[in-house]
């Protein structure tokens, strides 16, 4: 059994992030993907591209009920989106950051060109080992980062724009996640955010029958339900602890709450500061209060992506120091390391971050526990929905239920 570290979320800031006021939106221009990812929350529909003008319209919505800094734009592989450009070119035009969610199969050099013209962000490349990428069959997640890096190069060299990375976490893949922190700390210059999500699925062993409205359903047409036993209670305090066997020092700083647990670390999220040879600390709480906190106050919105050009003022990001602990025992060590060595001061101090998700917890109560405040809701027919469950609008009309299933 996973021992779990002691996380405690009366010791971090609570992102405040919500319904209304959130750094982040979702939009999903197309269902259509290159490729069959396992453990993907959607369904793969060829033909489902959206016009631009429904695309246009829905950007209206999430401007009129929801206030946020960036748009994801998912899918499906928004890239196989015939108008991708035009898309960006738009979300941009109506004041939004566009944040291009891919599994990066279809993109080029000249096409990454069009859409930093057309005023996209940046990139969230999705690379895990259970994607069937042609090429890369049978690679582990340390031997992807070969493909995480060129994705990561192509973007430094285009400019500009912020690279993150996720992947799907398994209880088979879990011990690789300290390897990628370790390589994305090699690559702190290029690489500007690392998420790892929780893999989720609806699966026989659960304990529940499934009911939509007030009918009885079989979930097996849904994407995300499974037919075989899998574990599916992977907790991100259970990946923090898998990090922390090789990086003892690993401190989150923030979280979202569950809707049914205010103690469960539904988004826990890690800020450290460093160079390409060292990672100098990670920053606490108030560090991350005072960012969303002074970014609402002077643009009227919480921060998403940053810009490399801010996450590579690191040796600003010390004054700090002032008011967060955790900065001040960067500013040491940074201090020590200089000291050591004047030459370091010539190299760049930059911040990264790490995102660990947790989606649906499936309680013993049958309770779902959703992420309260979740910057991944998208539309359905004018309203706000998680994405992560929108197939269930698709196939039921209205959210399932889980309910304890009576006793033999």
């Amino acid at each position: 059994m996973m021992t779990s570290p002691t996380v405690h979320h009366r010791q971090l800031y609570r992102l405040p992030w919500s319904l209304p006021d959130n750094a982040i939106s979702w939009l999903e221009p197309t269902s259509a993907c290159n490729l069959a990812c396992d453990g993907c929350y959607r369904e793969n529909v060829a033909k489902s591209h959206k016009s631009l003008e429904v695309v246009r319209r829905e950007v209206e919505t999430f401007r009129e009920l929801r206030n946020s800094d960036g748009i994801s734009i998912a899918g499906g592989d928004p890239l196989m989106h015939p108008n991708i450009v035009e898309i960006v070119r738009m979300i941009a035009e109506m004041g939004f950051k566009p944040v291009i969610n891919t599994n990066g199969g279809m993109l080029t050099p000249e096409l990454l060109r069009e859409l930093k013209r057309a005023g996209a962000a940046g990139f969230t490349f999705h690379i895990d080992s259970k994607q069937g990428r042609p090429k890369w069959k049978n690679k582990n997640e340390v031997e992807l980062n070969e493909l995480r890096l060129s994705y990561a190069e192509m973007l430094a060299e285009a400019g500009g724009l912020s690279c993150a990375f996720n992947s799907t976490v398994y209880e088979d893949t879990l011990p690789y996640t300290p390897e990628l922190i370790d390589w994305a700390a090699k690559h702190i210059d290029v690489v500007h955010v690392m998420v790892f999500i929780l893999f989720r699925a609806a699966v026989p062993q659960l304990p529940f029958d499934w009911y939509a409205g007030g009918k009885k359903i079989n979930l097996g047409v849904l994407a995300y339900s499974e037919t075989k036993e899998r574990k599916i209670d992977l907790r991100s305090t259970d990946v923090v602890a898998e990090i922390r066997k090789r990086f003892p020092e690993f401190t989150p700083c923030a979280y979202l709450n569950g809707t049914e647990k205010p103690d469960s670390f539904k988004w826990l999220l890690t800020g450290r500061l460093g160079s390409k040879e060292k990672i100098y600390g990670y920053v606490g709480p108030k560090f991350m209060e005072t960012i969303q906190t002074m970014y609402h106050l002077t643009q009227g919105r919480y921060l998403a992506y940053t810009k490399p050009a801010h996450t590579n003022l690191g040796r600003s990001m010390l004054l700090l120091s002032l008011i967060d602990r955790g900065v001040r025992g960067v500013a040491g060590s940074y201090l020590s390391a200089v000291l050591t060595n004047p030459l370091r001061l010539f190299k760049g101090l930059h911040y990264q971050s790490i995102m660990i998700i947790q989606p649906i917890d499936f309680l013993e109560n049958s309770l779902q526990n959703m992420c309260d405040g979740c910057p991944d809701m998208t539309l359905w027919n004018g309203e706000l929905v998680w994405s992560c469950r929108m197939e269930e609008l698709k196939h039921f009309g209205c959210w399932v239920r889980s309910v304890p299933r009576a006793s033999a």
